[in-house]
């Protein structure tokens, strides 16, 4: 693939993609997706499943991932109302790619530790 001859450029401060890569590999934007790769979630179902974020956090992370086509938001006219989160072909297509990261990262993490380790002993524990 040629990268010169594609549309958008990330690198370009001005490209709509960073906006959007911004949002995808962000701390909960990446947990949020992640999570709902394994499927439909309700709100409170997904805040517990991406542990530690506020509801505030997770509620903006939603908004701007349903904004860039990548979760679908259905509500349920019900009494209590009933909210579904769930990823479109677009999410699920940048969720497998996420999580082909995550597991990386999380596969090397005895590398990670060991590399903290030894830069802390250089230049002193944090």
């Amino acid at each position: 693939m040629d990268l010169d001859a594609l549309p958008f450029d990330v690198f370009a401060k001005d490209c709509p993609s960073r906006g959007t890569l911004e949002h995808v590999t962000g701390r909960w934007g990446a947990l949020t997706l992640g999570a709902l790769h394994e499927g439909s979630f309700r709100f409170n179902e997904l805040r517990r499943r991406v542990d530690g974020v506020s509801e505030k956090m997770l509620s903006q992370t939603l908004h701007a991932l349903e904004r860039d086509g990548l979760v679908h938001r259905e509500a349920q006219p019900t009494n209590p109302p009933r909210v579904d989160y769930t990823l479109t072909p677009l999410g699920r297509e940048v969720s497998e790619r996420l999580l082909a990261l995550i597991q990386c990262v999380q596969g090397r993490m005895e590398d990670v530790l060991g590399a903290r380790e030894r830069y802390d002993e250089v230049r002193g524990a944090r």
